[in-house]
This record gives C-alpha cells, sequence and structure tokens, in this order.
C-alpha cells in the first residue's frame, strides 16, 4: 500500500459522489488506501456553521491515519482540506472548485505551502468565482488549471482523472 487518501466530498453531496467515487476507485486501483468521511450530518448546520464539525470529523480522520495522508476535497470539501493541512502533517493536496471564503465565516482559505498541491477549477464557476481561487494560487505561486466548466465539474471528470493519476504519481 502507498498511503491513504482522505476524499472530502462538498456541501449538499455525499461520500458516493461522483468526483470522490471515481478518485477513490483511480486511487485503489494504484494501490492507495481510501477514505471517505460522511459530512452530510455536519452540512445541516448551512456552509458558515458547517465548517467546524467537518474540520473536527476530517482532523479525526487524519489522526487515525499511521502516515501522513493525501486530502482531496472538492468545493467545502476543498475548503476543509487545505485548513486542515494547517494542523497535521500531509503528503499532498488534491483541490477541487475550492472556495477562497466562505460567507459568515471570519476564516479564509489556508494551506500548509510545504505539501504538493494542486488546485482545479471551472471557468464558469458560478459558485466558487475564479478570480478568487486565481488570485490565491498566484499569492502563492500554485498550480491552477482551469477547465471548461463550471462549479460542479461534471463535465471534466475524464481530466480530472488524468490529473489526479499525475498527481499520484508525483507522489509515489
Amino acid at each position: 500500500m502507498r498511503g491513504t487518501i482522505l476524499l472530502s466530498h462538498g456541501s449538499g453531496s455525499s461520500p458516493e459522489a461522483t468526483k470522490v467515487s471515481a478518485l477513490a476507485a483511480l486511487a485503489e486501483g494504484r494501490g492507495w488506501r481510501t477514505r471517505r468521511p460522511d459530512y452530510r450530518e455536519d452540512d445541516a448546520h448551512g456552509h458558515a456553521g458547517s465548517v467546524a464539525p467537518r474540520l473536527a470529523r476530517l482532523n479525526a480522520a487524519i489522526a487515525a491515519c499511521d502516515t501522513p495522508p493525501v486530502l482531496v476535497g472538492s468545493s467545502m470539501g476543498a475548503f476543509v482540506s487545505a485548513l486542515a493541512s494547517l494542523e497535521h502533517p500531509v503528503a499532498g493536496l488534491f483541490l477541487l472548485a475550492t472556495p477562497e471564503a466562505i460567507p459568515g465565516l471570519d476564516i479564509a482559505l489556508d494551506a500548509r505551502q510545504d505539501v504538493p498541491m494542486l488546485l482545479l477549477h471551472g471557468w464558469r464557476d458560478e459558485v466558487c468565482p475564479l478570480d478568487h481561487i486565481y488570485a490565491f494560487a498566484g499569492r502563492r505561486q500554485l498550480p491552477l488549471l482551469v477547465l471548461d466548466d463550471d462549479h460542479r465539474l461534471g463535465g471534466s471528470l475524464a481530466a480530472i482523472e488524468r490529473q489526479f493519476a499525475l498527481f499520484l504519481d508525483s507522489l509515489a
């Protein structure tokens, strides 16, 4: 086994969501263990109210890993994964449709700077404006792949899988 990947779904989604399921299958096929925390109960608290319980749930999952995990997240899952990287050693961050801020929350997007990271975002993201994540990536000189898609990135699954495979290969 190569290590553990924790895949965090977005708000209003589930551990069985299309993107996290596809990425989990890809990782497992390459010899990684995967876990997908279930944040549906936390999401009942609203966007700002779900961050702290989501973070607590993800921190517990990270603490249960025997080595630093790779964190994968979509939207709110990406936001919380980035924040969790500040509290625990992680092997990498693969973040999709990441919000730079959550309305009503005083904490802005932040992440550990000493780990491999890739941001993927849609040109037409109607929930998390591209210019915000572009500015975040620019300030930190992070790789950002912008896809011809909206917030759900539903039309870009094949491209996301290709990038994830390359990302995992770079960590091996």
